[in-house]
């Protein structure tokens, strides 16, 4: 009984921190590729997460023009969520505290950066979908604007074949491959 107390436990930890480190990460790459967040999608991620970068912000500045105070507890969150599942597996008594504990922050990072590509991909195929179903929808530029980067030296080498841009299916593609090593 208690397992099936600590799996659910595990289950609400792992949705709402997934939630705040998706919604930390947009505002991130919102910053990074400069989204605007005069929008709609822009003021909802600014209201859920401003009551933790906001304060952060006053002790901890950007870095080079990224937005550390939106990062850090993103990392900070799979960190915490590695580190459960590791209790819950019973690694703890698998390996050395010295090793365990450089283990847990790199397997954090990792989860970051896997979870940004997860986001990217979500993000070409909402924006797939978006192009058949709503082109001039609110979260059409912002879709745009975050994934034009990604696209763009795509398009440079792929040109539209019958007016279909087939640069979208590279790049999930590419970021498949990349999530394979990651």
């Amino acid at each position: 009984m208690l397992n099936l107390l600590f799996q659910v436990f595990l289950l609400i930890v792992k949705s709402v921190a997934g939630f705040f480190c998706v919604l930390l990460l947009v505002r991130f790459y919102m910053q990074v590729f400069r989204v605007s967040f005069a929008n709609r999608f822009g003021n909802f991620v600014v209201q859920l997460t401003n009551w933790l970068v906001a304060p952060l912000r006053r002790v901890l500045p950007s870095f080079r023009g990224l937005d550390l105070a939106s990062l850090l507890p993103a990392y900070l969150l799979q960190v915490v969520v590695v580190a459960l599942l590791v209790v819950a597996g019973g690694g703890l008594a698998a390996l050395p505290p010295e090793l365990l504990v450089p283990l847990i922050f790199w397997r954090g990072l990792l989860a970051v950066l896997r979870l940004s590509v997860y986001m990217l991909i979500g993000a070409l195929l909402l924006q797939a979908v978006l192009s058949w179903v709503q082109p001039y929808g609110p979260l059409t530029r912002p879709l745009a604007q975050l994934t034009d980067p990604f696209l763009a030296p795509l398009r440079r080498m792929v040109p539209p074949i019958s007016g279909f841009d087939l640069t979208p299916l590279i790049a999930v593609l590419l970021a498949n491959i990349v999530l394979i090593f990651l």
